[in-house]
């Protein structure tokens, strides 16, 4: 049986009691990053097997966990923070599974989307979530152009060293648009900044950003 298990963004206290108790019985445990995983699986103290499952060796080690389930054993997937599979390894051993017709479920739980979605304020009713920014200007502009058209409120992923550009974008491309930076989710210095994007880009520049970021956009 494959589980995809969501892990705490944050705040220790966010992972479920059914995620315990899988991650406390499964034979093996893949995780994006076994050193962060480790500081996650001692506290709860869980002594599993583990691996690394992360983007570079996902190719390979998908086909390695395939001969594990194909072999009845339980595997359990965790990231560094929320589900597996949304912006994070996971979906390529789901699809295989589903293509093997071997069984799998996903354990629920902390989402940085849906945190920062309803945390920002702003409709719910409809959304879309656009993973993160690309990297690149001419990318990045394009998506929040097309956010800046939508009715609906648009989510992305944005890190703390490209929020500033990020800010810079918005305030050329859509200055009139509410914005919501939404910084260390569940933990001790969380912040739901809401403002314009020219608000916003003065702040951060005086006080630069930190930690994990969710970017949401309000609809037109």
């Amino acid at each position: 049986m494959l589980y995809l298990v969501a892990t705490p963004i944050g705040n220790l206290g966010d992972i479920s009691a059914r995620a315990l108790e899988v991650l406390r019985s499964v034979d093996l445990v893949a995780a994006e990053d076994t050193r962060h995983s480790g500081h996650l699986l001692r506290h709860f103290e869980i002594k599993a097997r583990m691996v690394s499952y992360h983007a570079h060796n996902e190719a390979r080690r998908t086909a390695e966990l395939l001969v594990d389930l194909q072999a009845g054993r339980s595997v359990a997937v965790i990231t560094d923070a929320g589900l597996p599979a949304i912006s994070d390894p996971g979906h390529r051993l789901l699809r295989a599974c589903i293509a093997q017709q071997l069984p799998y479920t996903v354990i629920p739980g902390a989402s940085a989307v849906l945190t920062a979605l309803v945390g920002s304020g702003f409709s719910t009713e409809r959304f879309l979530f656009g993973g993160f920014l690309p990297v690149k200007s001419g990318g990045r502009e394009r998506e929040i152009t097309a956010a800046g058209a939508r009715a609906e409120t648009t989510i992305f992923f944005e890190s703390p060293h490209r929020i500033l550009k990020t800010l810079e974008a918005c305030n050329r491309l859509i200055p009139e648009r509410m914005l919501c930076v939404a910084r260390e989710l569940t933990k001790q210095f969380e912040e739901y900044r809401r403002g314009l994007a020219g608000e916003l880009l003065a702040h951060y520049t005086a006080h630069p950003a930190k930690g994990e970021i969710a970017l949401v956009i309000a609809g037109e």
